[in-house]
């Protein structure tokens, strides 16, 4: 007789590649439900799986509308006193995204563990079961508690803030960056509208322009080096800043902190000078979903300057 589960996790599906086969016309699909997953892992795992198959897309395809889903099924989830865990299975391109999201609102000691995979899963060497094992094992692991959420991928166990994509087809694909962890709790995000503007030599304001022109309420600067520009983005940060748009300044570089070190009429400096706001850890991608959720909350510039600072 095998051992009676002493824990039980809910798995969340919701596509990505490790759900994914490559179909006739030879593009990689997410075709497979959430029982393929449960009923391999539930063989080779002494706890019981919960499954809720929620969704069926690629990463890249989601939307604010798409993440408050997820976050909604994991509060959902939690819900459930009998519930030890929480394990969400989620594309690669946006795991980052949607894992910031739940990690602001989840307030609860228990794990809440992404992860997903690189290769499709009928490939000849998929990384999507052992990923799934391994994100199960660590979500009944008591030393996981607390913790927040954690991305679970390859070799590596990372916290889901500050974590960042680092590798298009690598196994262990992501990676991390220690920062500070508070929550904010419920907040629904669609219909808030945040945009991302990649900074490069002699860019001008006209992404900026058009972003606002399109009702976006909040801008990232992806800026170049510690968080520059030059002088035609500080007078659009200026003109933004004076109508209400909350800029922030991150960087288009994988690694170091954000500074408002340099002038010269474009730099950190004077972008700050113009009203922006420097996120000095996180990148575009997580300072997006922070921004969107704080000002969906309607919360004022001091308290999003003070989120931003620590």
């Amino acid at each position: 007789m095998g051992e009676t589960p002493t824990k039980t996790v809910a798995v969340v599906t919701t596509g990505g590649t490790i759900a994914g086969t490559r179909g006739p016309d030879g593009a990689i699909h997410p075709t497979l439900t959430g029982n393929a997953f449960v009923e391999h892992a539930q063989a080779a795992a002494s706890v019981n799986l919960v499954l809720h198959d929620l969704m069926s897309t690629d990463s890249a395809r989601m939307s604010f509308t798409e993440m408050d889903v997820i976050a909604e099924a994991v509060a959902g989830a939690l819900a459930d006193d009998g519930v030890d865990a929480v394990v969400v299975l989620h594309g690669t391109d946006t795991m980052e995204e949607t894992a910031m999201l739940v990690d602001l609102q989840h307030d609860d000691p228990r794990p809440v563990v992404f992860t997903g995979a690189q290769r499709h899963s009928d490939h000849e060497e998929p990384d999507g079961p052992g990923n799934l094992a391994s994100a199960v094992s660590l979500a009944t692991d008591d030393a996981a508690r607390g913790r927040g959420v954690l991305i679970s991928f390859g070799t590596a166990i990372v916290a889901a803030r500050g974590a960042r994509k680092v590798h298009t087809t690598a196994l262990d694909g992501f990676a991390g960056t220690t920062t500070a962890r508070k929550t904010l709790g419920r907040r629904t995000i669609a219909g808030t509208r945040v945009d991302i503007v990649t900074l490069y030599p002699g860019v001008d304001a006209t992404a900026i322009d058009a972003y606002v022109a399109a009702g976006a309420s909040g801008l990232i600067l992806e800026g170049m080096g510690s968080g520059n520009a030059n002088p035609e983005v500080v007078a659009a940060v200026q003109r933004c800043v004076a109508t209400g748009v909350v800029v922030l300044v991150s960087t288009r570089v994988p690694e170091g902190p954000v500074a408002a070190a340099y002038g010269g009429g474009g730099g950190g400096f004077d972008l700050v000078a113009a009203g922006a706001i420097v996120s000095p850890v996180l990148r575009a991608s997580q300072s997006r979903i922070l921004l969107a959720a704080l000002l969906a909350g309607s919360t004022s510039r001091a308290e999003i300057e003070s989120w931003f600072a620590e």
